[in-house]
């Protein structure tokens, strides 16, 4: 079930990888980018933890449109508005409502999917952070209706989840740049992981790990 308290936990597992993988973050933004990814996923997601743990809305919707400002105030950069693109698409979804089951918040990770999608012009397929959040939303919305509350089952389908951005992830080595710096240099892209995806990867991760 997804309510403050569970919400402001998983925010606190993604955070914690953001913290760990913040220098890999920058030295794979160091190939194609600013070289400052790590630095501003660790603070976007500190501040955003920070954020949720001092909360006492009780309301989804309102609590992530909070959030998306939090974040976007403390990554000023082009992923912390795309992540806040993010948030505001699932606050669309969960307003007016204080808890909710997996079926619904994996709706609401796919609509915050579409936000991004939708605000950002971009696809799964052009090496950003979509190669990993697309399908981790995907698996999310598939197996969600087979799950009843907690338990096992909620761990391995976030599990699976976890998976499926990992190798979206991974997938983004093939591919060519099209927005962005690295866009400049497209060809120069292929083979190299796109930075943007491991953080997608990270936040099913957290996501994983919080079952757990």
């Amino acid at each position: 079930m997804l309510n403050r308290e569970s919400l402001a936990a998983i925010v606190g597992e993604i955070s914690a990888l953001m913290a760990e993988n913040r220098d890999y973050l920058v030295s794979l933004d160091q190939v194609n980018g600013d070289g400052d990814l790590g630095i501003s996923m660790d603070d976007g997601f500190k501040a955003l933890a920070e954020y949720l743990a001092t909360q006492e809305q009780a309301d989804l919707g309102q609590l992530l449109r909070g959030a998306a400002k939090a974040f976007n105030s403390a990554a000023p950069s082009s992923l912390g508005t795309i992540l806040s693109f993010g948030m505001m698409g699932m606050a669309r979804t969960l307003r007016g409502k204080t808890e909710t089951n997996v079926v619904t918040a994996a709706q609401a990770v796919q609509a915050g999917v579409e936000a991004i999608m939708e605000k950002a012009e971009s696809k799964p397929g052009e090496k950003t952070i979509l190669d990993a959040l697309a399908p981790g939303a995907t698996a999310l919305v598939e197996g969600a209706g087979a799950v009843d509350g907690g338990g096992a089952a909620l761990t391995e389908l976030l599990r699976r989840a976890a998976e499926a951005a990992a190798q979206g992830s991974e997938s983004t080595r093939e591919m060519e740049a099209v927005h962005g710096r690295a866009a400049y240099s497209a060809s120069r892209s292929i083979g190299v992981l796109d930075g943007g995806s491991v953080v997608g990867r990270l936040i099913f991760e957290g996501l994983a790990a919080w079952a757990v």
